[in-house]
């Protein structure tokens, strides 16, 4: 599995604490077999959360020296998860916000439990710059949860869907897990990812997989859980 959204970079976020940390959550993925990472931590413009490119690039680079050290054969890469806001395109042209990997796909958040005014037009305004939306665990929004139709409208627009595999073991409550199912049925999700923030909170991962083979042929899950992530590393 390639693992597009966690927080593994330590002391910037809500994520790990320390590299200590940091190393558990990648050792504990490895066992369950996640092989790339990509690091997104959350940059909130005008919060706690504002770490730049820059400095989240010295942390990656330390990380990759611990994970050599400790023998964990995990790939990691950089990116951030993105706090809707109307400055995201000056910031990344700032080089304060990461994509994804280098490429031209930005982790996106909206709010959990409010509506963002005209987030749709800030989504548009990303794709229209050239760059691909991928939604931030869509299932656990309150807007989408009580109105399908606009989940359906972000994913026609072209944002894409990614879910954390947790949803589906109820991991994020009731109305995550059946919203979560239902972008299953509707073959809506790109990708799935783990949002880790601490280490010990794996054990869901062969679990939520099982559920999923109720949705997904083998193939299908193949290209969710590494095909398409792989477009974003590569």
């Amino acid at each position: 599995m390639i693992d597009i959204h966690s927080h593994i970079l330590p002391g910037v976020d809500d994520g790990a604490r320390n590299f200590v940390e940091s190393v558990e959550i990648i050792r504990e993925l490895a066992g369950q077999g996640v092989t790339d990472i990509i690091a997104t931590p959350h940059f909130m413009y005008e919060s706690s959360y504002v770490f730049s490119r820059y400095d989240n690039s010295r942390l990656l680079q330390q990380l990759k020296k611990h994970l050599v050290t400790e023998g964990i054969n995990v790939r990691v890469y950089l990116g951030n998860e993105i706090f809707i806001d109307k400055d995201i395109l000056p910031l990344f042209k700032k080089r304060r916000i990461s994509s994804l990997a280098g490429s031209k796909y930005l982790l996106v958040e909206l709010p959990l439990n409010e509506e963002f005014p005209n987030y749709e037009d800030y989504l548009q305004e990303l794709m229209d710059n050239g760059y691909t939306v991928v939604l931030a665990h869509p299932e656990r929004y309150y807007i989408l949860k009580n109105d399908y139709e606009k989940a359906k409208a972000l994913y026609e627009m072209g944002c894409l869907f990614q879910c954390n595999l947790g949803s589906i073991t109820g991991k994020y409550g009731s109305e995550a897990k059946k919203l979560v199912k239902k972008y299953a049925k509707d073959k809506m999700i790109f990708a799935f990812g783990n949002d880790a923030h601490r280490p010990g909170r794996s054990s869901y991962i062969q679990a939520a997989l099982k559920k999923l083979s109720k949705y997904y042929k083998e193939t299908e899950l193949k290209k969710i859980l590494e095909t398409n992530p792989r477009k974003i590393i590569s």
